[in-house]
């Protein structure tokens, strides 16, 4: 089962063709982040605009990456949300037009759930586990109890862990995205003896906080401007350890074997090193997608589009996308 994924949540354009959920035949991602640096952030319209421009040439160089015309594919998957409603209308549109000229099942799927099955293209995903959604816009910890059924544990309360990286950035005059920027930072200072807060919420709670940490950061650079090494390592530690933290008190509760990253936080170096290493001490399996698929693509896509066939779904040609796609209901 040869399943094309598109992808068109934010900034990056991507297409990609993966067999039956595990054998990328070709990925592409055509992405807008260096037009998008000017602006100091994702502007919608802009975004929007560069996906009409790149979805073709997105699809057409996945299809000749993997040797095949565009009949031999299966399915058609489209992230349908959640993400920027004019970015998503775009992927959904092509998504529909395509599968409809193909007559060919469409299947949309959750953008968030997409990238939990980033794992998969490494290796069959055994569940029950635990699972972190980490990026710039969520992060979410979950019991994934089986394919298509994940419940929510916890979640940020306000901003999220790659938004904490984003904004410290800021503040330190780095360049956008801020997650790359404050890791490249980061491993360039030495140990200046910073420390910032990591958030507890209760005993019983297992939601993140990062709004203190963003405060913490701007005093910091307030009181040592030149020392922005050593407050991007501190910045880091923090977040890394709030994240920790977090996946501990659950595992706690259920103490499971496996549990699973995914989103753009999760290609941070450190962050991979601390839960390689919290796994080993807890004799609990972590698994991390590689880096390349960390962040938006449309391989993740596709998997998840090849089990939500395998379960029935589909997507009517009269649905639309959803710019708000809550996950973790049950």
């Amino acid at each position: 089962m040869r399943v094309l994924g598109i992808e068109s949540s934010c900034d990056d354009t991507a297409a990609a063709v993966v067999e039956d959920g595990r054998r990328i035949l070709a990925s592409r991602v055509l992405s807008s982040a260096r037009l998008q640096q000017q602006y100091g952030g994702v502007v919608p319209e802009v975004a929007a605009r560069e996906h009409v421009m790149a979805i073709v040439p997105a699809v057409q160089e996945t299809l000749r990456a993997a040797a095949m015309s565009v009949s031999a594919v299966d399915a058609v998957a489209v992230t349908r949300g959640p993400g920027l409603s004019g970015a998503l209308l775009v992927g959904v549109t092509f998504a529909k037009a395509l599968a409809a000229a193909l007559k060919k099942p469409l299947i949309g799927v959750n953008h968030l759930e997409a990238h939990l099955y980033a794992n998969a293209l490494v290796e069959p995903v055994e569940l029950p586990a635990l699972a972190l959604l980490v990026s710039g816009g969520h992060t979410s910890l979950f019991w994934w109890q089986d394919h298509g059924h994940l419940t929510l544990l916890g979640e940020t309360r306000d901003d999220a862990a790659g938004e904490a990286f984003d904004k410290g950035a800021r503040v330190l005059g780095l360049g956008y995205p801020g997650g790359p920027e404050i890791e490249r930072l980061a491993a360039a200072g030495i140990d200046t003896g910073h420390r910032l807060p990591v958030a507890r919420l209760g005993a019983d709670s297992l939601d993140f906080s990062f709004s203190g940490v963003k405060t913490a950061v701007q005093d910091l650079a307030r009181r040592y401007p030149d020392d922005r090494a050593g407050i991007a390592a501190a910045l880091q530690e923090a977040v890394v350890k709030a994240l920790v933290l977090g996946v501990d008190r659950a595992w706690r509760r259920v103490s499971v074997k496996h549990v699973y990253l995914a989103g753009g936080v999760t290609a941070n170096s450190h962050l991979r090193a601390e839960f390689v290493k919290w796994g080993g001490d807890r004799q609990a399996t972590v698994h991390i997608p590689p880096r390349e698929y960390c962040t938006d693509n449309a391989a993740m896509v596709a998997a998840l589009g090849y089990w939500r066939l395998k379960q029935g779904e589909r997507m009517a040609m009269d649905a639309g996308p959803q710019a708000l796609f809550p996950l973790g209901s049950g």
